[in-house]
């Protein structure tokens, strides 16, 4: 069997980690990002990331978005778990960091 040239097939190709940071942003607080880029999409979601965003305040998640097979791509707050729905990394990122504000000020930490 042969295959044309320029076609390649990774069957075998493992997640590539494209961010793992975890960033302090207050002495009780912190924000933890890790992505990555999956060979094929973590059912039902339908992209090739896996991610998990967390923020922490006083030893609590209070705010998790996060994609899980069975589940697809949710977000957590302290009470509700709803769907989330995924377009690009950045904009993932910047629903994530507009949450974190929107949570800040509606908890007295703007």
């Amino acid at each position: 069997m042969t295959s044309s040239p320029g076609v390649v097939i990774l069957s075998n190709m493992k997640a590539v980690p494209l961010l793992h940071r975890r960033v302090v942003v207050a002495p009780d607080a912190f924000v933890e990002a890790v992505v990555w880029q999956v060979p094929e999409p973590v059912s039902p979601s339908m992209h090739d990331f896996k991610y998990r965003l967390a923020y922490v305040v006083g030893g609590r998640c209070v705010l998790r978005y996060d994609n899980e097979r069975g589940k697809g791509d949710h977000r957590h707050t302290e009470t509700v778990e709803e769907d989330y729905e995924f377009t690009t990394p950045e904009q993932l990122m910047a629903d994530f960091q507009a949450d974190i504000k929107r949570w800040n000020h509606e908890n007295g930490r703007s």
